[in-house]
């Protein structure tokens, strides 16, 4: 489901078969036994820009892989995660402003089953939501730094559903 999801979100409006960009992000949970994460991801730009607002709408699709690492029983548990997050980005001034805003929802995949001694998921497919800030810089506005919040759960797939919040500090780099 997963492999279909991130085939059809890049072929809807990537051209190309490579992709345009990769990425790195660090998190950390609202709470003291939650998960640290480290993620590694490609970046698929869409051609799809629409005006609106005074600023210019576009869109993009990340596929990444990320470690998380979080307090429990006996110490310290790591889990594996892997997804497909289409975003929608709103640069601000027509698209001239380096300033931009985010917002998607995707779908992962976790193994383990994510349970610590404060949050239990009763499943391995989750939902991933994002809202994020970001600023370009450099040469052709080819990297970027953002702030993301990000919200890991089920959807009421399955009970419990907890879910899991991070802040996550992002850096790209665009080629």
């Amino acid at each position: 489901m997963l492999a279909c999801a991130g085939l059809l979100a890049t072929s809807v409006q990537a051209a190309d078969p490579l992709p345009r960009g990769v990425f790195v992000e660090g998190g950390v949970a609202e709470h003291w036994a939650g998960p640290d994460t480290a993620t590694a991801g490609l970046i698929w730009p869409w051609s799809w820009r629409r005006d609106w607002g005074g600023g210019e709408a576009t869109a993009l699709t990340e596929v990444f892989l990320s470690h998380w690492s979080a307090r429990g029983n006996g110490g310290r548990q790591a889990f594996t995660q892997v997804g497909v997050l289409p975003l929608l980005r709103y640069g601000f001034d027509h698209g001239r402003s380096p300033w931009f805003l985010e917002a998607g929802i995707g779908v992962s995949l976790m193994d383990p089953l994510y349970r610590t001694p404060l949050k239990q998921f009763s499943s391995s497919f989750n939902f991933d939501d994002v809202i994020g800030v970001g600023r370009s810089f450099g040469e052709r506005r080819g990297r970027e730094l953002g702030l993301r919040l990000s919200h890991v759960s089920n959807g009421g797939i399955r009970r419990p559903n907890p879910g899991e919040n991070l802040l996550q500090l992002r850096y790209a780099v665009m080629f």
